[in-house]
């Protein structure tokens, strides 16, 4: 399964999901079922360009902060209101945004979404002072 995620291209990486769920059909007939119904869903990002690939394979980042909100909270224990949660998650969503924003090489910037867009001024807004 694991070569259908060195391909280089969406129908190359299908065409070999395909071959391994083929060659494991007469031995596991469920697993080769099973790969069938998920082939959409594992190679989805396969759809976008090369450079985004590295960073969308993977849930780490979303994990990483949803660790992050949660030891946050806990810290607080008992909020007085719904409204306290949402400030102190909104803001530790702001404070990861900003990190997001200027960590370039890690994580995808507005820039590289312009190649998927029908927009063709995709950029970062002004800045205020």
């Amino acid at each position: 399964m694991g070569t259908a995620f060195a391909q280089d291209d969406e129908a190359s990486a299908k065409a070999q999901w395909r071959q391994v769920a083929d060659q494991l059909r007469p031995k596991v007939p469920k697993l080769a079922t099973f790969m069938d119904q998920s082939e959409a869903d594992v190679l989805a990002y396969m759809s976008f360009p090369k450079e985004h690939r590295v960073k969308i394979h993977s849930t780490n980042p979303i994990e990483r902060l949803n660790g992050e909100i949660k030891r946050r909270t806990e810290v607080v224990g008992i909020f007085p209101n719904e409204a306290a949660i949402t400030r102190l998650v909104g803001a530790i969503l702001l404070e990861q945004n900003d990190e997001w924003a200027v960590q370039r090489s890690r994580y995808m910037t507005v820039e590289s979404f312009a190649t998927l867009s029908d927009d063709a001024l995709v950029s970062l807004p002004e800045v205020a002072v």
